[in-house]
């Protein structure tokens, strides 16, 4: 009531608060003040609430605990968030279409769907993005050669971390990503999505309006879209080749490199194709007398 009453309003901004003391701590955010001061690094704050939290990071303390898993976190909010992981809970939904969203920020970025809106913009290339984890993503696959995620099982290396996780599956036959409609379970989260649209009708079709063949993301629409107009935009800087989609010419790049990620564990033997690799690895099992132990 003190709230509706304005008893206790901020004469900067006209915002009201519940009592004194918040009215105090929200006058610091306009003057600058900064009095409570981390004894590790030195950063300021204008509350207590605000250093306490901050020096959970240093200490490692995780006070708040999920009890249907072994997750911790150091806020309160991010454990209420978490919840929603179990309980289902969506409560940010889109006015435009049937989606829900467990977190408000997930909707914001799901709206720039409907609106169209690509407000990252890479300053190599000028292609743009709804995120900006998507135009990192976009740099580090496109842009750099560097491939700092070493498999702790095999010699593979990986330009992101989420390529290396769904690699390491591989080796260790983990299933991280379960079905909470059935017992199912899956490898990759995009197996785990286009489950519960074939089984449990849950999610939206991205539908082409040409051929009406149906996709899972709306990149995997683009695409297929190019296609229909017959114009290839991804032209080679090493030759006069086209391609229809981003991730053909990265295929064909291998051609002019001398790279070759693909490796038999067996003989060490390397490739620049996937298909390659495989290939060898049939012949190479049956050469080295393990043919009769695993049916390919």
């Amino acid at each position: 009531m003190n709230i509706h009453s304005s008893k206790y309003k901020c004469t900067e901004c006209g915002k009201s608060f519940s009592n004194s003391q918040v009215l105090t701590q929200h006058r610091r955010s306009h003057s600058g003040e900064k009095q409570f001061e981390c004894s590790v690094c030195s950063k300021r704050f204008t509350a207590t609430g605000s250093l306490v939290k901050h020096s959970r990071l240093h200490s490692g303390e995780k006070p708040y605990k999920c009890h249907m898993c072994d997750k911790a976190f150091c806020e309160s909010g991010g454990l209420n968030k978490h919840m929603r992981v179990h309980t289902g809970d969506k409560p940010y939904k889109c006015h435009m279409c049937d989606k829900a969203f467990s977190q408000y920020v997930h909707l914001n970025t799901h709206m720039r769907v409907h609106t169209g809106d690509k407000p990252y913009k890479c300053s190599l290339c000028n292609k743009s993005f709804s995120t900006s984890s998507n135009l990192q993503t976009h740099i580090r696959r496109i842009h750099s050669n560097r491939r700092p995620y070493h498999c702790p099982y095999c010699k593979k290396t990986f330009k992101t971390e989420d390529y290396l996780k769904c690699h390491v599956h591989i080796h260790t036959g983990a299933k991280p990503y379960l079905c909470r409609h059935c017992s199912e379970c899956f490898t990759r989260h995009k197996q785990l999505r286009q489950h519960l649209l074939k089984s449990h009708n849950e999610g939206t079709w991205f539908k082409c309006e040409i051929c009406e063949k149906k996709f899972i993301y709306a990149s995997d629409l683009q695409y297929h879209s190019i296609r229909h107009s017959a114009v290839k935009p991804y032209v080679c800087s090493e030759c006069p080749k086209r391609f229809y989609t981003e991730s053909a010419l990265k295929r064909h790049h291998r051609v002019h490199s001398e790279y070759k990620q693909f490796c038999c564990f067996l003989c060490d033997k390397s490739f620049k194709d996937k298909n390659y690799v495989v290939q060898h690895f049939k012949r190479c099992f049956v050469v080295r007398g393990f043919a009769d132990k695993i049916l390919f």
